[in-house]
C-alpha cells in the first residue's frame, strides 16, 4: 500500500509548478494569445532567480550581512523580470509585429531552455564546483520552511508542511479564477479572446489586454520555474533538469477547460502521477515495470485531450480566436 502521508506532500511538490504554469497560461489563452513558448518562460523564470539568488550568496560569503528578506526578495523579483521580459518579447512578436503564435511559443521555448543552460553552465564555472549543479542552500531555507516541524502529525504534513511559494500559487489560481469569472476586467479579457473585432468596437484596447495577460501569465508561470528550484530542487540548479513540466502544463490548460481553479486539483492529480512509480512496490523481479508507471502521466494526458475534444458544451470550448492575430485594419 501507498503511504499517503509521505506520497501526498510529494505529489503538491510536484503539482506546484504544473499549478503556476497552468495558471499562467490560462490568462494568457483567455486573451486570445496561445503561449506554448511556457516551458521556455518557466526555464528564464528559475534561472533568473538563481542568478540574482547566487550573486547575493557570493556577497555574503566575502563578508556580507545575510538578510532574510533579501534573500527571498532578490530571487523572486529577478525571476519575476526575467519571465515579464520574455512575455514582452512574445507579446511584441505575435500582437505588435502579428508572427505565428504556435511558431514564436516553439521558438521562446527553445531560446529559454538554452537561455537557462548557458547561464546555469557559466556560474557552474564561476563556482568552481566539480559537480555539474549550483546549490543554493542557504536561500532554498527560506523559501522551504514550513508552517510545522518534522514531528507534525499527519495533518501538519499533508497541509502545513510547504513553503510559501505553494500556498501563494493556490492563492494565485483562485484570485485568477475570481477575476476572470467576476469582475469587469475579466469580462474584458474573456471578450477579447473571443472575439477581438467585437471587442474593439465596444471600445476595449486589444491590443492593451493581450500585452497585460501575456506578460502577467508569463510571470506567474516563472515563479513555477523558481518554487521548482528553490524549494522542490532545495535549492539545486542543474541543466536539463526541468524534464517536461512546461508541457504538462499545458496539456492541463484543456484538461481544467481553462479554469484555474480546476487547476489546483488536476495538478496535484499529474504531480501525483508523475512520481507514482516511485511508490509501486515491483521488487527486483519486476523492475523493468517502474518505466512503464512512469508513462501513466502522459498516458493520461493522452486520453484527457481525446475526450476533451468530444466534449461540444460552448463553455467547454477554447476561446474562439485562440492563436489568431488580430488585424485592426481588417475589422
Amino acid at each position: 500500500m501507498i503511504d499517503l502521508v509521505a506520497f501526498i506532500p510529494r505529489a503538491v511538490g510536484q503539482g506546484i509548478p504544473l499549478l503556476y504554469g497552468s495558471t499562467g497560461e490560462i490568462i494568457t489563452q483567455k486573451s486570445g494569445n496561445l503561449n506554448l513558448g511556457i516551458p521556455g518562460v518557466m526555464y528564464v523564470g528559475a534561472i533568473s532567480g538563481v542568478i540574482g539568488s547566487f550573486f547575493y550568496e557570493q556577497s555574503i560569503k566575502n563578508g556580507g550581512t545575510e538578510n532574510g528578506f533579501l534573500m527571498i526578495a532578490i530571487p523572486l523579483l529577478c525571476s519575476l523580470l526575467g519571465s515579464f521580459l520574455m512575455g514582452l518579447l512574445y507579446s511584441f512578436l505575435t500582437v505588435t509585429l502579428r508572427a505565428n503564435q504556435n511558431v514564436t511559443g516553439l521558438a521562446m521555448t527553445t531560446f529559454g531552455v538554452g537561455f537557462g543552460n548557458f547561464f546555469g553552465g557559466s556560474l557552474i564555472k564561476i563556482s568552481g564546483l566539480d559537480v555539474p549543479s549550483i546549490a543554493l542552500s542557504k536561500t532554498s531555507t527560506y523559501f522551504s520552511k514550513s508552517f510545522v516541524g518534522t514531528d507534525a502529525g499527519w495533518f501538519g504534513k499533508i497541509f502545513l508542511s510547504y513553503g510559501f511559494l505553494a500556498y501563494a500559487a493556490i492563492i494565485i489560481a483562485i484570485a485568477s479564477a475570481l477575476i476572470i469569472k467576476r469582475t469587469r476586467v475579466g469580462l474584458h479579457l474573456r471578450a477579447v479572446g473571443e472575439s477581438p473585432t467585437t471587442a474593439d468596437a465596444a471600445g476595449i484596447n486589444v491590443t492593451r489586454y493581450k500585452y497585460v495577460a501575456t506578460c502577467a501569465g508569463c510571470m506567474i508561470a516563472g515563479l513555477g520555474g523558481l518554487y521548482y528550484v528553490m524549494d522542490y530542487a532545495c535549492g539545486v540548479w542543474s541543466n536539463d533538469a526541468f524534464g517536461d513540466r512546461g508541457w504538462l502544463a499545458i496539456a492541463l490548460v484543456i484538461f481544467t477547460i481553462w479554469r484555474p481553479d480546476m487547476s489546483i486539483f488536476a495538478s496535484i492529480l499529474f504531480g501525483g502521477l508523475y512520481i507514482l512509480y516511485l511508490y509501486i512496490p515491483t521488487g527486483m523481479d519486476h523492475m523493468e515495470y517502474k518505466e512503464i508507471y512512469k508513462m501513466i502521466p502522459y498516458i493520461v494526458t493522452l486520453v484527457v485531450l481525446v475526450i476533451t475534444s468530444m466534449r461540444n458544451k460552448r463553455e467547454n470550448q477554447p476561446p474562439a480566436s485562440l492563436g489568431l492575430s488580430y488585424f485592426r485594419e481588417e475589422r
